[in-house]
């Protein structure tokens, strides 16, 4: 996995550790559905990277974490999860939510498919 220090650096000062646990998963999980993912720090931000493309951010505000995909027009979406336009689809997940990673992780492999 080829991680950014920053990007390491970012989650560990998140301070609430469902927040910390949260990121580092969602982090693994677009390691493994996009092995050639490249990750770096922007607009304060760990953004992931499929041949310069955007292919995933995470986002940390006070009562949630979000997730958002990129390249996500044209693939179906589950409505009561993801909102946003048709080019990006973000998952608002806040403390104690389930998170369905196989799910995740497909959709995520759909999106970045052609990046």
């Amino acid at each position: 996995m080829n991680q950014n220090q920053e990007v390491s650096d970012y989650i560990e000062a998140l301070g609430d550790a469902w927040k910390i646990e949260l990121s580092t998963n969602l982090r693994e999980l677009v390691h493994n559905a996009i092995p050639e993912v490249q990750e770096r720090m922007q607009y304060k931000k760990p953004h992931f990277l499929k041949n310069g493309k955007y292919a995933a951010v995470i986002s940390v505000a006070k009562s949630a974490v979000s997730f958002t995909i990129f390249n996500a027009e044209g693939l179906a979406w589950p409505e009561d999860t993801f909102d946003g336009p048709p080019e990006r689809k973000t998952m608002k997940i806040a403390q104690g939510q389930d998170v369905d990673e196989q799910a995740l992780s497909a959709l995520l492999k759909q999106a970045s498919a052609s990046l």
